[in-house]
């Protein structure tokens, strides 16, 4: 049914279906519904990762393990998930210090910062930490692994 598409579809389902448990697993860490969680990055599971690590299964499954494209494929996931936690994490880190340190100024000294990239609504999680991309990768080796069986 799947056919060539197999890993093409793994990756898409394994992205979708991490999406969908982000908000579940907020509400049941925290007892609040976050529905937005279905569009956003950051948070667990890792999408990305969930996403590469089922395209790279899929890959290595039907290309096999010894081709070029699984190797490519392989070393393209790395970089995402080293990519989600470190680089992402990091730059989300980096926003929420400089909006603290914006704010603590303001507080602290007379200083008015009114320029209007100060009063920017940026998005502080961009990232994720390392659980959550292992998270991501164990899903989509699961999504990939299933769609496999019932091709």
């Amino acid at each position: 049914m799947l056919g060539n598409l197999y890993p093409f579809w793994a990756a898409i389902s394994a992205n979708l279906i991490a999406q969908i448990i982000k908000p579940l697993f907020r509400y049941y860490r925290t007892g609040k519904w976050e529905i937005r969680l279905l569009i956003d990055s950051g948070g667990f599971p890792s999408s990305h990762t969930s996403m590469v690590s089922a395209l790279c299964l899929a890959v290595g499954i039907q290309e096999k393990f010894s081709s070029t494209l699984f190797a490519v494929v392989l070393i393209f996931s790395l970089i995402v998930m080293y990519d989600a936690a470190n680089v992402r994490y990091y730059a989300g880190r980096n926003i929420q210090i400089t909006q603290q340190l914006i704010r603590d100024i303001q507080t602290l000294t007379t200083i008015k910062l009114d320029d209007p990239v100060y009063l920017l609504k940026v998005k502080e999680v961009l990232g994720h930490q390392w659980f959550e991309v292992f998270g991501g990768a164990i899903l989509g080796l699961l999504v990939a692994s299933i769609m496999f069986f019932m091709r």
